[in-house]
């Protein structure tokens, strides 16, 4: 099968390059999916997981990327839920070969049936995002109606996410951004935006989420009103809020998360962004692209 893979930590996006693998190996529990649509995240070529296994001993040549939708194509002896032929998205495990190949391996459990009607490239956009906004907003933050959300980087995949799942939640909806987003941010469902470089304009907030980190994180913590909660997945918070607490997680598979998150974007409550599809070949190149990017791994 044809994938993309990456074997030299030290050359980044230039050592990522189309290859000839093996059919993937399935373990316990595992299906294979012939991959339709793939996502990917840019800074996955510094995690230490896309260059060794769970063990610590090193897996190259290895795939990247995590999002997937696609079509169950295998299913070994003792895995349950999921039958050949279906239609179904989810997150890949970070320690193994990802979605950026014809044919993946990947635990039952982190797929979710796709309905009728939703493309593979709407799905494959929505996993690692919508999940992570899901977990920041209700898992994390438990956030309520009537409550006031500061969103940092509502022009990008999670926030523009979150957005929407605030706004359907009932909450007060501020956003920060470039200030090219702000059109963006509004049609979103954002109240009040705030350029990121004006941050403190934006006021208290019961839940704030921040996708940047840095200074733009730091800067953040003063704008978490007592008793609320700073919520970050760019990096672990180094300053706490007064009255209040900062988080930092890594998103998780959930297929009881994915389930209602496909309802929703079959009935179009929530859209994720797409800047632009590809093609396998071209995943090297999408990797250096400004914008979210979905490669197409194979026709529908």
């Amino acid at each position: 099968m044809r994938a993309i893979t990456v074997r030299d930590r030290e050359a980044g996006v230039a050592g990522l390059s189309l290859t000839e693998l093996p059919y993937p190996h399935t373990a316990e529990n595992d299906v294979v999916v012939q991959v339709h649509a793939a996502g990917f995240t840019r800074g996955e070529l510094d995690w230490p997981a896309t260059w060794t296994d769970r063990a610590g001993r090193d897996r190259t040549p290895s795939v990247p990327g995590h999002e997937l939708s696609g079509v169950v194509a295998e299913v070994p002896v003792g895995t349950t839920g999921l039958t050949v032929g279906q239609r179904v998205f989810g997150l890949a495990d970070w320690t193994r070969n990802g979605s950026l190949a014809e044919y993946t391996a990947i635990e039952a459990r982190n797929l979710a049936p796709l309905p009728g009607g939703v493309e593979h490239v709407e799905a494959a956009a929505l996993v690692i995002s919508g999940l992570t906004a899901w977990q920041a907003l209700y898992d994390h933050a438990q956030l309520k109606a009537g409550q006031t959300i500061l969103i940092n980087g509502v022009g990008g995949a999670v926030g523009s996410l979150a957005v929407q799942l605030a706004s359907e939640i009932g909450a007060e909806i501020v956003g920060t951004g470039r200030a090219a987003t702000e059109d963006l941010a509004k049609q979103l469902g954002v109240h009040k935006f705030v350029a990121v470089e004006e941050l403190e304009k934006a006021g208290q907030a019961d839940v704030v989420l921040d996708v940047i980190g840095g200074d733009v994180l730091n800067r953040s913590t003063a704008l978490v009103r007592p008793g609320g909660t700073l919520i970050t997945i760019a990096q672990p918070p180094t300053i706490q809020p007064t009255g209040g607490r900062a988080l930092y997680f890594i998103v998780e598979p959930n297929r009881d998360q994915l389930i209602q998150l496909a309802e929703r974007l079959r009935d179009g409550r929530v859209t994720p962004l797409v800047s632009s599809v590809r093609p396998l070949d071209e995943a090297p190149d999408a990797f250096a692209a400004r914008g979210r990017t979905i490669i197409k791994v194979t026709e529908d």
